[in-house]
C-alpha cells in the first residue's frame, strides 16, 4: 500500500500535528521500557531539524473519554525530552484554548506533547469536531503510530482527512518491513504462529495459508491441531471445540501448497512453575496427566533445518511457556537461530507482545531484521485487514 511520506514535503515553520503512541508501559510511577520513544525520536528529530513546530498527540491508558491524572501524559512529555535531548513542552489539553495557546508560544524547531486525546469521548468515537479542534492546530499532520493504525479514532483516521497527511518515518519502516514479510515477500516464506488459542488467530491462520510456504504452529495453539488429529496432549491446555476448524486450517493448508509443521516431541511437567521437573517425550507419547510446556529438541532441530531454506521469516508468538523456565529453552534457541541466519541474508520480521518479551529474553531483540512493538495492528496487518490509519495516508 504506498502511502504519502515527508520525501520533499516543506515543513519548516509550518506546524506538524504528529500522532505518536506514547501509551508506554508504567511502573511505580516510572517508565519501564523506553523503546517506543526512541523509536519515534528520529522523526521528531527531522522535523524540528528542518524548522517544524512539533506538536505530539497520543493517547495513554483508558481513561474513558474523561480526565484522570493517573494517565496523564505530562511525564511521558518529560520522558521525551530527555530521549531527544532537548526541552519538550506540555499542553494541559489536547484541544481548546490550553492547546491554542501552547502552540502560539512555539518557536520553529520546538517540540510540544499535548495532553492525553482520550481525555475526550471523541477521541474513540471518531467524532468530525473532535478532529477538527485538533486539526485547527496544525497546518499538516504526520501518523507516526502504526501501532494504533488498525483502530479508527479522531487522531488516527479522523484528522487525516482534515489536513494534508503523511506517514512518519516510523511508521514508513514498519510498512516496508511488513510489505517485505508478506506484501511482497521473497519466497520460500516461513510463518511461525504461536499462542493459546486458535480462536484468537483463525483469521491470521486462513490469511497465511494461502501467502505462505510454509507455516509453523507453536504454543498450545498446536495442542488443538494434535488432538484435532487423534494425538493424544494430556491435561494440556486446548480448544476441544476448535477440533473441526482446525481439521479445516489443514486441508485449506494442503489446498493452497502450504506445508503446516507441528511438533515432534514435547517438553513435559506435571505443573507449570519455575524449575519443576520435566521431560521430553515424543509427541505421541504425552501421558495423560501431564502438560506440555515447551517443544523439545528434535522440533527445534527441525524447524532450524527448515530456517535454512526460506528466504523470508515472519514470527508472531512464542514456541512455549517461555515466561517460565525451563520452558524457554525452544524459543530461546530457535530466537538465536534467526538472529544468525538473519546475518547471512533471511528477512526475519516479528511482532507482538509476547514475541518482542520472548525476543528479549533472548537477547537478539535488535538481531532480526526488523521488530514490531505494535500488538493489534500487527496482527491485523498479518489476517489481511485494512488499517483505517493506514488508508487514510494514501
Amino acid at each position: 500500500m504506498a502511502v504519502r511520506t515527508l520525501d520533499g514535503v516543506e515543513v519548516g515553520g509550518k506546524r506538524v500535528l504528529l500522532r505518536a503512541d506514547l501509551n508506554v508501559p508504567v511502573k511505580d510511577g516510572k517508565i519501564s521500557d523506553l523503546t517506543r520513544i526512541e523509536r519515534l525520536s528520529p522523526t521528531i528529530r527531522e522535523l524540528s531539524g528542518k524548522g517544524a513546530k512539533v506538536i505530539v498527540c497520543s493517547h495513554f491508558g483508558r481513561p474513558k473519554g474523561k480526565r484522570d491524572p493517573e494517565m496523564s501524559l505530562g511525564p511521558v512529555a518529560r520522558a521525551l525530552g530527555e530521549v531527544l535531548g532537548k526541552r519538550v513542552r506540555f499542553a494541559e489539553d489536547c484541544v481548546g484554548l490550553p492547546a491554542q495557546q501552547a502552540v502560539e508560544r512555539m518557536a520553529d524547531g520546538d517540540v510540544l506533547v499535548l495532553e492525553n486525546t482520550r481525555f475526550h469521548a471523541g477521541e474513540e468515537t471518531n467524532d468530525p469536531g473532535f478532529a477538527a479542534k485538533l486539526a485547527k492546530l496544525a497546518d499538516l499532520y504526520v501518523d507516526d503510530a502504526f501501532s494504533v493504525a488498525h483502530r479508527a479514532h479522531a487522531s488516527t483516521e479522523g484528522v487525516a482527512h482534515q489536513l494534508p497527511a503523511y506517514a512518519g518515518r516510523l511508521m514508513q519502516a514498519e510498512l516496508a518491513a511488513l510489505d517485505a514479510a508478506l506484501g511482497n515477500p521473497v519466497h520460500p516464506v516461513m510463518a511461525i504462529v504461536g499462542g493459546a488459542k486458535v480462536s484468537t488467530k483463525l483469521e491470521l491462520l486462513g490469511n497465511l495459508v494461502g501467502k505462505v510456504d510454509v507455516l509453523v504452529i507453536g504454543g498450545a495453539m498446536a495442542n488443538t491441531f494434535l488432538a484435532a488429529q487423534g494425538i493424544g496432549v494430556g491435561s494440556s491446555l486446548q480448544e476441544a471445540e476448535m477440533g473441526a476448524t482446525a481439521r479445516d486450517i489443514l486441508a485449506r493448508a494442503r489446498q493452497a501448497g502450504c506445508a503446516v509443521v507441528l511438533p515432534l516431541d514435547a517438553v513435559v511437567a506435571a505443573t507449570l512453575s519455575v524449575g519443576v521437573a520435566s521431560r521430553t517425550v515424543a509427541i505421541d507419547a504425552v501421558p495423560p496427566d501431564m502438560l506440555i510446556l515447551d517443544i523439545g529438541e528434535a522440533s527445534v532441530a527441525d524447524l532450524i533445518a527448515r530456517l535454512a531454506g526460506v528466504k523470508t521469516l515472519v514470527w508472531n508468538g512464542p514456541l512455549g511457556a517461555f515466561e517460565t523456565p525451563p520452558f524457554d529453552k525452544a524459543t530461546t534457541t530457535f530466537a538465536r537461530a534467526v538472529a544468525e541466519a538473519t546475518k547471512r541474508g533471511l528477512t526475519s520480521v516479528a511482532g507482538g507482545g509476547d514475541t518482542v518479551a520472548a525476543l528479549d529474553h533472548a537477547g537478539v531483540l535488535d538481531q532480526l531484521t526488523y521488530v514490531s512493538t505494535a500488538g493489534g495492528a500487527f496482527l491485523e496487518w498479518l489476517e489481511g485487514k485494512k488499517l483505517p490509519g493506514v488508508a487514510a495516508l494514501t
